[in-house]
């Protein structure tokens, strides 16, 4: 861009400002995209990135916190969770306003919120942009990574069982890996998020079922002992894919609002989280496991609940499948931004040969490396914590800066310094977790 975007700081009321409101300049009506997805299509999307198997592992971590802090823990997460989402996407529409611009990535908001920002932020603003970049791969393509491992373990102990063979929790599902490369890059060959629509739409319909299925199993089974206390905590994160999502809306402007796409999604979610939570915990307060999935017999003597057990696996397995493309959306955006630049004659065969390339790494260092799913979660606390809570409300910081009152800055700072609190918190905690679990693996016999 040949403007100097700091002129859009002149000429204009502190509401209009706040507002990104700048002459005629629609970003919403300039916007022109290929396939749009409309705010159903979105809002399918939303759900399949934040009902992932973390949904799974809430009755754990209701163990590890107790029922009443459970709950209110999981709320209070939530919400800030979807409200640093939210103002993301907020600045986001404030500075498609201030530098002319109808979309954005993660990293291109918080490069242009420093860039545009006060002088002695400016310096940091490329620096920003490579941590976010960086970090969100890590953090998605470590997802990706763990969710070929998750398809294939969720499958191994069906398949053991038809063959006769015990089951092995230790058993690394090679085989199963392998045959799974060819799918798993058929799935990511999807052009684009509208085509993806009815995939993550079947994803969701799978784990839904799923979800019924074990709260059933759950109710019918209910037990009531006490729980032993740990230091699992988890964290939503659905913050890599709100702007790809969001920059590929027909109405982006229905993505925020009181009403908007996020707040109907994430509401869902957390009601979602909640229940599984709640029933999983009363279930069981003393069990041990994970998932909540493994705690159904798939060698029960009762044929009914064999079959069930074997299915809920199976389609568990299946909405982790479909998934998987979503998160490599993410992978994918940002790996073609940093190369797409060498590849402008033949930029369709680059972009699906480095797919292939993708999925076979991530598909590799799942057959390759023993612990990967512990080493990823170690990666992906320390991510999640940093750019799904802290970076957020500091581009916000920095967005208004110049634009407020002294009031309304020194409230707004406020706010973003609890929030910040709570980003260190959970970065603490996430990693911590994620870090002794490493350890009894490494040392099992300490």
């Amino acid at each position: 861009m040949n403007y100097n975007i700091r002129k859009y700081f002149s000429g204009r009321s502190t509401k209009d400002t706040e507002n990104g409101a700048e002459n005629n300049f629609n970003p919403f009506v300039e916007r022109k995209i290929e396939d749009p997805t409309t705010d159903r299509d979105t809002l399918a999307h939303l759900l399949k990135a934040s009902l992932g198997t973390g949904i799974l592992a809430m009755p754990c971590a209701f163990r590890s916190s107790g029922l009443a802090l459970g709950i209110i823990s999981t709320i209070v997460i939530s919400f800030i969770c979807t409200y640093c989402a939210y103002i993301l996407v907020k600045c986001a529409h404030v500075l498609y306003y201030r530098t002319i611009k109808t979309q954005m990535s993660y990293a291109d908001v918080a490069e242009t919120a420093l860039k545009v920002g006060p002088k002695p932020f400016q310096i940091f603003a490329k620096p920003l942009r490579i941590f976010v970049d960086v970090g969100l791969f890590v953090t998605y393509f470590g997802a990706c990574i763990g969710y070929t491992v998750i398809v294939a373990t969720s499958i191994q102990p069906v398949v053991n069982y038809y063959q006769g063979i015990p089951d092995n929790p230790n058993e690394r599902p090679l085989l199963i890996l392998g045959l799974l490369l060819v799918p798993f890059i058929l799935l990511t060959l999807i052009p684009n998020l509208k085509k993806l629509t009815p995939v993550s739409m079947t994803a969701n319909v799978f784990m839904f079922i799923s979800l019924c299925t074990i709260l059933s199993w759950i109710i019918y089974n209910m037990k009531f002992n006490e729980a032993k206390n740990s230091d699992k905590f988890r964290l939503f994160g659905a913050i890599g894919v709100v702007m790809p999502l969001e920059n590929k809306m027909m109405t982006p402007q229905n993505f925020i609002g009181p009403f908007g796409v996020l707040n109907k999604g994430m509401t869902f979610v957390t009601i979602m989280y909640m229940i599984v939570g709640v029933f999983g915990y009363l279930h069981d307060p003393a069990n041990k496991k994970d998932m909540v999935m493994l705690e159904m017999p798939i060698d029960s003597e009762f044929l009914l609940l064999r079959l069930i057990s074997q299915g809920v696996r199976i389609l568990v397995a299946s909405a982790v499948f479909c998934t998987y493309s979503l998160q490599f959306f993410v992978c994918l955006d940002i790996s073609w931004s940093w190369i797409k630049k060498y590849f402008t004659k033949h930029e369709n065969i680059a972009n699906y040969i480095l797919r292939i390339v993708l999925v076979f790494m991530s598909v590799i260092l799942a057959m390759i490396c023993p612990h990967i799913n512990i080493i990823m979660g170690l990666i992906g606390a320390f991510c999640l914590s940093i750019m799904g809570l802290l970076i957020p409300v500091v581009i916000e910081s920095i967005t208004f800066w110049s634009c407020d009152s002294t009031c309304r800055r020194l409230l707004r700072t406020s706010k973003n310094i609890v929030i910040g609190i709570v980003a260190i918190s959970a970065l603490y905690f996430g990693t911590s977790g994620a870090f002794n679990d490493l350890m009894k693996v490494i040392n099992p016999t300490e």
